[in-house]
């Protein structure tokens, strides 16, 4: 089939996984599952035209999701330094190697080393691959030069229906459940525990830890194969008992709170029976204590 998921991929030597505008957690996971299991074997980058949200961190590599994507052309900049005083900026070749060269307007300081950024920008990427959305103006990046002669593949659970994208959308749970199917069938050399557990966080999510009714056994089966893969479930936060109030946990006894208004209690003195005074007690009582016999009237 030309047009699979496996020839795609083994055709390209560049990747782009290009994610759409606010992604969801599923979303996420999904191209950052991709994008981990395909950056030891190509090149490849995962971009995101918005920024990533603190919901995202407990995802495997979500610090290689870039705004700027592709590494087609280096930029250098010069941070916290005013471009007026550059007087021009020269080139050279000198034994077959590149050097640049900066000239500060006369009574100025050079820039400093410490003030050189460098960064690539532009995308190279001969395939690029959208995950998730439901219509083409979520993926404004496609819009980009660079990308024109790239070749576009589609993973989501509707079809974007737009020409020149090979689509692989399916009915399913999320889109992680998809890109689980894809590369198991793809006959790649496998999916690694971190794989496992980004893709399980979103199905996890975006089922509603398996509520939802789209859930299918075909769902189940694919937890369980990510699981047996060394997927990791995200379990919640750990109780503390500490939170609960005194006595409310079985097994514990409840304490009383302490109060700054009461007072510390008085001692008690403890007396020795034999302290007790013997002129209280009678002392016929003693010496022949009364026997009281009981009368029976018929």
């Amino acid at each position: 089939m030309t047009n699979s998921f496996s020839s795609l991929i083994e055709s390209a030597k560049s990747l782009l996984v290009l994610l759409p505008v606010n992604p969801t957690l599923d979303e996420v996971a999904a191209g950052l599952s991709l994008y981990l299991d395909f950056s030891g074997k190509k090149k490849c980058f995962v971009s995101c035209p918005t920024p990533m949200t603190v919901e995202f961190n407990r995802l495997i590599g979500v610090n290689k999701v870039k705004k700027d994507f592709g590494d087609k052309n280096l930029v250098l900049r010069f941070v916290g330094y005013k471009a007026d005083n550059i007087e021009k900026v020269s080139y050279d070749v000198e034994n077959d190697e590149f050097q640049l060269t900066v000239v500060p307007k006369v009574g100025l300081p050079s820039p400093a080393k410490e003030q050189v950024s460098l960064s690539y920008v532009g995308a190279s990427a001969e395939l690029v691959i959208l995950i998730g959305g439901n219509r083409k103006e979520l993926f404004p990046d496609l819009l980009t030069p660079d990308l024109k002669n790239a070749k576009l593949a589609h993973i989501g659970r509707i079809d974007l229906g737009f020409a020149n994208l090979v689509s692989f959308a399916r009915p399913a749970t999320s889109v992680s459940e998809i890109v689980a199917s894809l590369i198991e069938e793809s006959g790649f050399e496998g999916i690694t525990a971190d794989v496992a557990t980004n893709l399980l966080a979103g199905i996890e999510d975006e089922s509603k830890n398996f509520t939802r009714s789209g859930v299918t056994a075909d769902t189940f089966g694919i937890v369980a194969a990510l699981m047996r893969k060394g997927g990791r479930r995200e379990m919640g936060e750990k109780i503390d008992r500490n939170t609960f109030p005194q006595g409310s946990i079985p097994g514990e006894m409840p304490m009383k709170e302490a109060s700054f208004t009461d007072e510390p209690p008085l001692p008690i003195e403890e007396t020795p029976i034999e302290a007790v005074e013997m002129e209280s007690i009678p002392q016929e009582w003693l010496e022949n204590p009364p026997i009281y016999k009981g009368t029976s009237t018929s």
